[in-house]
């Protein structure tokens, strides 16, 4: 019984043998048929082998063979299907950038507008009415405990600046400003401008600290230990503060103004220059979505200051021909070259940046949904600043020395005399009020379909007074819920010291005993992580990396970024 089932287990064992001697000469064969048409593509068809075949293969090389072969050589884009999907990508992107980035530009402008024209028209209303409070005041008896709220005290410190800065500019001429700059050679006032605008941001950025400090001194409970070097003195370096700044800005008026008045225009071309040179000194650096976030806010409040300083520039030349509207379609040129020049370069800087750090133009709605957050914010009861510092905070545009050199070039510019003078005075504030009010609401809708498209509905009803603290507390209480797990007992000692007891088995947080992050769709819209860092900012917050404890700064939200976190597009 034995042999016949071992002869016939042999029988198999050598039909399988010879079934993969089979299978192993058909596949060496067709190796040997795809190298030989390989050859044979390449002109070495070797026939008959040995050193005869590699005679042929060198005798048929010829130059007429290599040309037909470039000539008809093809490939396949299809291989490499991803590499070219994304660089169609990043055209497509740049394509977008113009269109999306002037409707940031756009919302930004007319949120500058807004906090522009608070300063003339409803701030003064706001001081009248918190002045007549305190004069009746004896009368109607102190119904609370404060004399004025906040927000009026805020109101009526800025009013006094406005008038003690006002008087002050009045002793500033600006023909002999004019006249001492004109007399300047080209360079030295190219120059001059170039220092200017440093000095412009440097000022942006401690400004509004000055003005915080002055606000919350004078606001501050009584209840807290004093802090502070008093009221006083925070409001004369608001005042000097607000002083100098005028001062800055009406000489980079002054400085435009002779740019445009030269004969040959060089100085205004050479001015116009500079904004390319902002293209070489921001383009090839890395940005992340919150650095661009910040310099678009930067190029809001630059356009709108130019704007401005066109106007002023106009008002003062008009002024000088005698209100001829002839004149002004001489100025015409020159201002839309000035404008068309601010536009490309931002729009050429923002394209460039995008590609060069793989950002979808998307983010700009993103942008846009954080400043209407801003405004929104601002408009309810529980708010804790003012819209018009809430902007100033965000992208550095302070608008009171800038209110305030308009005003005193108006002053200087229009003389008023006689009732009708008067009256076209005050149909013109009317008018101002009402763009004013228009503004307002038209923003206020945008704002609140801005909002409502980003899922941001959440966060507006209880907005913390401080998010950074809010995010140190809530860190400290999940590392102290980390350290406290449930599997450890205090047990005490001898000493009558509690400790924890140690337990033998391995331990681990469980999933059910973690701390729960709270996400939401606002969470994750506004906040700009890369994606293969996510993991590490989610341990950054709940502390855990391995199996230590290890603490790490996460990424910041967009609403906590403001025009001063990264001064001056600072890179880190």
């Amino acid at each position: 019984m034995a042999d016949p089932l071992s002869a016939g287990l042999g029988e198999e064992k050598e039909t399988e043998k010879e079934d993969k001697d089979r299978e192993g000469k058909a596949a060496k064969i067709e190796k040997n048929k795809e190298k030989d048409g390989a050859t044979e593509t390449l002109g070495f068809n070797d026939k008959n082998g040995g050193s005869k075949g590699k005679k042929r293969s060198l005798s048929d090389l010829s130059l007429v063979r290599f040309i037909t072969a470039e000539l008809t050589r093809g490939y396949f884009l299809e291989h490499n299907e991803a590499k070219y999907t994304e660089r169609r990508e990043r055209v497509y992107t740049c394509l977008r950038i113009p269109k999306e980035l002037e409707k940031l530009m756009t919302f930004g402008f007319f949120l500058c507008l807004d906090a522009f024209l608070y300063v003339f028209t409803l701030l003064p209303l706001r001081v009248l009415l918190a002045l007549l409070r305190l004069l009746t005041l004896p009368c109607c008896g102190l119904g609370g405990s404060r004399l004025l709220q906040p927000a009026q005290v805020c109101d009526v410190l800025k009013g006094f600046i406005m008038v003690l800065c006002y008087s002050m500019m009045s002793y500033v001429d600006y023909s002999m400003m004019y006249h001492l700059i004109r007399g300047q050679s080209v360079i030295k006032l190219y120059i001059i401008y170039n220092m200017l605008e440093v000095a412009d941001r440097l000022f942006s950025s401690f400004g509004q600290d000055i003005l915080d400090a002055l606000y919350w001194t004078a606001t501050e409970p009584k209840e807290k230990k004093r802090a502070h070097i008093g009221v006083i003195p925070h409001f004369f370096m608001a005042v000097l503060y607000v002083f100098l700044h005028a001062i800055l800005i009406m000489v980079q008026a002054t400085t435009l103004n002779v740019a445009f008045n030269s004969h040959n225009k060089s100085l205004l071309t050479i001015m116009m220059s500079n904004n390319f040179v902002e293209i070489k000194g921001s383009v090839f650096k890395k940005f992340e979505k919150n650095n661009l976030f910040q310099m678009s806010n930067s190029d809001i409040k630059e356009r709108f200051t130019n704007y401005i300083l066109l106007l002023i520039v106009c008002l003062r030349n008009m002024e000088q021909f005698s209100w001829n509207p002839d004149h002004l379609w001489v100025l015409f040129p020159d201002v839309v070259m000035v404008i068309a020049s601010e536009v490309a370069v931002d729009v050429v800087k923002h394209a460039f940046i995008t590609k060069f750090n793989d950002i979808s133009a998307d983010v700009y709605g993103e942008y846009r949904a954080s400043l209407a957050f801003d405004l929104v914010s601002s408009r309810q009861k529980n708010a804790y600043t003012d819209y018009s510092d809430s902007v100033s905070r965000r992208m550095g545009f302070i608008p009171l020395p800038l209110a305030l050199l308009l005003i005193r070039v108006v002053t200087s510019s229009v003389k008023i005399q006689g009732s009708l003078s008067f009256m076209c005075v005050l149909l013109f504030y009317l008018g101002m009020i009402t763009l004013k009010v228009l503004n307002s609401i038209v923003l206020l809708g945008t704002s609140c379909v801005f909002v409502k498209e980003a899922n941001m509905e959440e966060k507006l009803f209880n907005p913390p007074p401080s998010i950074a603290s809010s995010r140190v507390n809530s860190r400290a209480h999940r590392t102290k819920h980390i350290h406290t797990s449930p599997l450890q007992e205090p047990v005490t000692d001898k000493g009558g010291i509690s400790s924890p007891s140690v337990n033998p088995q391995p331990t681990h947080v469980a999933e059910s005993s973690a701390p729960t992050l709270p996400t939401s769709n606002s969470d994750t819209f506004l906040t700009t992580p890369d994606e293969e860092d996510d993991d590490k900012i989610i341990n950054a917050d709940t502390g855990l990396e391995g199996d230590g404890l290890k603490h790490r700064t996460p990424k910041k939200d967009l609403l906590e970024i403001d025009r001063f976190t990264i001064c001056g597009n600072r890179i880190d």
